[in-house]
């Protein structure tokens, strides 16, 4: 059983900052990719970042320069960092992790419950 809990969204005035983080926890053999995702009111679920173990790190274009993803891997996390908030970014925002449980188990996608993100003055 492998389980991502979010934490950090919320309330802020475009142009401001916040941190979203994410903690894998469970049976976790190998943690490959990592990211965010965010799914706006009437819209598709869309990429915000990724971040492959030992790759490069991927963003949409509409977040580039504003938002930064990084990893702990020793403590299962993903963190993403948004600044210049803006009202478009309004969305329920899901990590997401590509998890081997077990040696001998394929890689699954998991993901969290998903955080409110609201930007309006």
């Amino acid at each position: 059983q492998v389980q991502l809990a979010e934490s950090g969204g919320g309330l802020v005035q475009p142009g401001g900052s916040l941190r979203l983080s994410c903690a894998a926890s469970g049976s976790i053999f190998r943690i490959n990719n990592m990211g965010w995702y965010r799914q706006a009111s009437d819209k598709q679920r869309e990429l915000v970042a990724t971040l492959p173990s030992g790759g490069s790190t991927n963003y949409a274009d509409s977040v580039k320069g504003r938002f930064t993803i990084s990893r702990d891997n020793a403590k299962n996390t993903v963190i993403l960092q948004m600044n210049s908030l803006k009202p478009e970014d309004t969305a329920v925002y899901y990590c997401s992790a590509v998890i081997r449980t077990s040696i001998g188990s394929y890689a699954a996608n998991y993901w969290g419950k998903g955080t409110l993100v609201t930007v309006s003055s």
